[in-house]
């Protein structure tokens, strides 16, 4: 039986609700950065499946390098028109051939960057508006040698690295989270003015929670200067009552601060990204594994999306990392606070983390002796299964961003 170095503490800190300041921000899916990790991780998952297909197991790649060059614009009410395109460059790295056939893995890239534009950015029109182009090299060769260890039934990790995840979410941590998937979802859907680049910030301070919305409104569907300001109105009141919903504190809503009415500047777009106008974006500038981005924890700088899903540690990591915070807190009872971090070393099975760390804050009263058991025997079930974590990227089950 696999002996895994696992710790658990008490944390040396305050539960994030205890701070005095609390900021969270999520990037929507159709902000310059969110594209970027949206197109980067659906041609991994295209590339993943692609060689499953092809040749029975998925081969070393990884595509977590996509950059986006914003376009040049001209927005008006009732509709505009894109000047110059947003320019995608997939890079990456990947295996094209395997046993004498070639793979092809650039048209792969391709098709599944279209698709997934056509999905979430539906007012781009794709080879007019954006222009997607792929430079994906041949992998290097001492990482294939350690991504293709046969004889294993667990990877070898490809990095010396670390992920990080925490549980339970703050009530601004989830209002935020859940504000943008609204307004991306069942708001957007009845209200086309909505674009899906839509930036979130929540602020706590005290006792009370700030929210700033940052909302590109299409103009095909703004008529005048009045109805953008009645669907700027619409997404406050929705965000205000989304908020509202989710916490019993007091909730402060404000929407497209920057809009000066009087000069006439708003913000108006043709396709509703602002990537259509100056805004640039990278894979892993933007939300982290679990949707957010939280200053008041602490976070890996690994890009997850675009990475391969079979040991690349930036990806499975983080995203088991949270996995395992959000089982101990559902599965244990007394825990208000809880952080797994996550360290691997490359070559070394992915099932034995050089540490699987767990900083724990307890609900008074609680003494973490006693549950200390129960947290140790569900990190390490979770770790024993860990290449559980690549299917359910490959299928689509876990969200990179």
């Amino acid at each position: 039986m696999t002996e895994r170095n696992i710790t658990i503490e008490a944390a040396d800190r305050d539960a994030v609700e205890d701070q005095a300041v609390e900021i969270v921000e999520r990037k929507g899916i159709g902000h310059p950065d969110s594209i970027c990790d949206g197109i980067a991780e659906h041609v991994s998952r295209a590339l993943s499946q692609l060689y499953l297909d092809r040749v029975g197991r998925v081969l070393h790649y990884n595509t977590d390098e996509t950059q986006l060059v914003a376009g040049e614009s001209a927005p008006r009410f009732g509709g505009g028109e894109v000047v110059e395109p947003i320019y995608v460059l997939i890079v990456g790295r990947a295996t094209k051939s395997y046993d004498g056939q070639r793979l092809p893995i650039d048209a792969t890239a391709l098709s599944a960057a279209r698709e997934y534009l056509n999905e979430h950015v539906p007012e781009l029109d794709v080879g007019t508006d954006i222009v997607v182009d792929t430079r994906i090299g041949e992998g290097s060769g001492d990482l294939q040698d350690v991504f293709s260890e046969d004889s294993a039934e667990v990877p070898m990790s490809n990095d010396t690295s670390y992920g990080v995840g925490h549980a339970p979410l703050t009530e601004t941590e989830e209002i935020v989270r859940t504000v943008e998937t609204e307004l991306n979802g069942p708001y957007a859907a009845d209200n086309p003015e909505l674009g899906p680049d839509v930036k979130v910030m929540g602020k706590r301070e005290g006792e009370k929670i700030d929210i700033t919305v940052a909302a590109a409104m299409v103009d095909t569907h703004i008529a005048d200067l009045d109805a953008y300001d009645d669907a700027v109105e619409r997404v406050r009141s929705h965000v205000g009552d989304v908020a509202r919903g989710l916490t019993d504190r007091e909730v402060h809503v404000d929407v497209n601060t920057a809009d000066d009415y009087d000069e006439g500047s708003i913000y108006l777009t043709v396709t509703g990204t602002s990537a259509e106008m100056g805004d640039d974006g990278s894979v892993g500038r933007g939300n982290r594994a679990n949707g957010l981005i939280t200053p008041n924890r602490p976070m890996s700088m690994e890009a997850t999306s675009g990475k391969n899903p079979v040991n690349h540690i930036g990806k499975i990591y983080n995203l088991l990392s949270t996995d395992i915070a959000e089982a101990v807190v559902a599965e244990v009872d007394g825990i208000r606070d809880l952080q797994v971090r996550l360290l691997s070393q490359i070559g070394r099975p992915i099932d034995e983390p050089h540490v699987a760390d767990a900083k724990v804050v307890t609900e008074p009263g609680v003494d973490l002796a006693a549950i200390e058991p129960e947290i140790h025997a569900i990190i390490d079930d979770r770790l024993a299964n860990v290449t559980d974590v690549t299917r359910r990227v490959i299928d689509g089950d876990l969200s990179t961003f």
